[in-house]
């Protein structure tokens, strides 16, 4: 009787980075797949990727809504707390014979806590990495409550057995996200600018501003607020409260016409949960970091917006307001597309875990900002920098004139081949609730 396996994705970004393990997984006889959706993928505004996971042909096990709109510590709190509750009886009809989480967000959390309760061994993948942030202590949560462990690299897996676990439990399987990057490889620059240019064209304005995100004329009874007015002290940015939720402007033809003439840079900024607060100042000095380098004249910029994350209204609000030829704003590409833009990109700027991971296998060269990636291990490709204007734009002037970094072969976080490393374990790793009772080695 094949084993089944369901995993728990709550961004596009979890499932980008499990979606060639999941394929392969569902190909071996002798195991079933299946996803629990959850988080950002169920709602338009952030693109509805519960799409790209039907499109991929898995088996949707089930749809668990979650508030994902009131971009604060407390709709964070309460998207656990849903996801939990959600996730629950899924896990009791499913039957799974292991849960699969990926990383550090709340929903897989939410997924460790329900699967320990209900006698479902959940197994952790990128386990047993430092970022700072509130990332790092829900990532150690997750592996605390996880039964199995399969890490990306051999730090990784020497800090879970420093924290007590099994050495028998923790794999060293590499990075997944790093499997699916051959057919970017190979792709023209124009392919990247088509991909680029149909998400352009497939933007719609938001129908509703982003604190009537989580629904309807009930917002105010159910608690969700607007982002408070930045002072100067968060930059110097004072608008009116309409004009902070207009929706965003139309890209004119000029500002499209740009990506074929000169370089991009490509930008991925999440807010920081405990610098919420500054995250307007923070995305702030990205702009202006970037306009000191040279985008809209040099360069052109293509920036994708952020997660759900608290103070992730604030970045919405000042993407929203640039109008200068040269900037694209992108809802959500598919991972396909964004492989191609962020190997065609002039440099990867932000902070992202893909600039920590992937860029390096793409040849792309990286400045990450601020604390959000903090003592990751890193590949030669990324430069670290605050978030001061003054900063970024020297590290960004570096990598344009540095050019494509010229070691994709070598890759701290793995060789591509995590796919075939993670099923042979699914596929014959103990499953059975022994893995439950878990001690600290010491």
């Amino acid at each position: 009787m094949p084993r089944r396996i369901l995993y728990l994705s709550g961004t596009r970004a979890d499932f980008g980075l499990m979606r060639q393990t999941l394929h392969v997984a569902a190909a071996h006889p002798g195991l079933e797949v299946a996803v629990a959706v959850t988080g950002m993928h169920l709602h338009p505004d952030y693109g509805h990727t519960v799409d790209d996971i039907e499109a991929s042909g898995l088996r949707i096990a089930a749809r668990i809504p979650s508030d994902v709109g009131a971009r604060d510590g407390a709709g964070m709190a309460r998207a656990i707390s849903q996801t939990l509750a959600g996730l629950a009886p899924v896990l009791l009809a499913e039957r799974p014979d292991a849960l699969l989480l990926l990383g550090d967000r709340g929903e897989m959390l939410a997924g460790a806590i329900a699967a320990l309760h209900l006698g479902v061994p959940s197994i952790h993948l990128h386990g047993g990495e430092r970022s700072g942030t509130v990332d790092e202590p829900v990532r150690h949560a997750i592996s605390k409550l996880a039964a199995l462990h399969f890490c990306a690299t051999v730090q990784s897996r020497e800090r879970l057995i420093a924290m007590g676990e099994n050495p028998q439990r923790v794999h060293v399987v590499g990075a997944p996200g790093l499997d699916d990057l051959s057919d970017a490889r190979q792709l023209p620059r124009e392919a990247a600018l088509h991909a680029l240019q149909t998400a352009l064209e497939r933007q719609t304005p938001h129908p509703n501003p982003p604190h009537a995100w989580g629904g309807g004329t009930d917002v105010a009874v159910r608690g969700f607020a607007p982002p408070p007015l930045v002072g100067e002290a968060g930059g110097g940015i004072r608008r009116e409260r309409e004009a902070l939720f207009s929706p965003p402007p139309l890209v004119g033809e000029a500002g499209r016409g740009s990506l074929t003439e000169r370089p991009y840079a490509l930008v991925l900024f999440h807010p920081v949960v405990q610098e919420a607060d500054d995250a307007a100042a923070q995305t702030q000095a990205l702009l202006d970091g970037l306009r000191a380098a040279g985008a809209g004249s040099a360069f052109s910029v293509v920036w994708l917006a952020p997660n759900a994350d608290a103070g992730s209204g604030h970045i919405e609000a000042l993407l929203r307001a640039q109008q200068w030829p040269g900037f694209h704003r992108i809802t959500h590409l598919p991972r396909a597309d964004y492989l191609a833009a962020l190997r065609h990109a002039a440099v990867l700027a932000g902070n992202s875990s893909s600039g920590i991971i992937e860029a390096a296998s793409l040849g792309t060269r990286v400045v990450n900002v601020g604390s959000r990636q903090n003592l990751r291990e890193r590949n030669a490709n990324t430069v670290d920098v605050p978030p001061q204007a003054s900063a970024i734009e020297a590290a960004v002037r570096q990598a344009l004139a540095l050019g494509p970094w010229s070691h994709p072969q070598d890759n701290v976080y793995g060789d591509g081949r995590s796919a075939v490393r993670i099923v042979h374990l699914l596929a014959t790793l103990p499953l059975s609730g022994d893995l439950l009772h878990k001690v600290n080695r010491y």
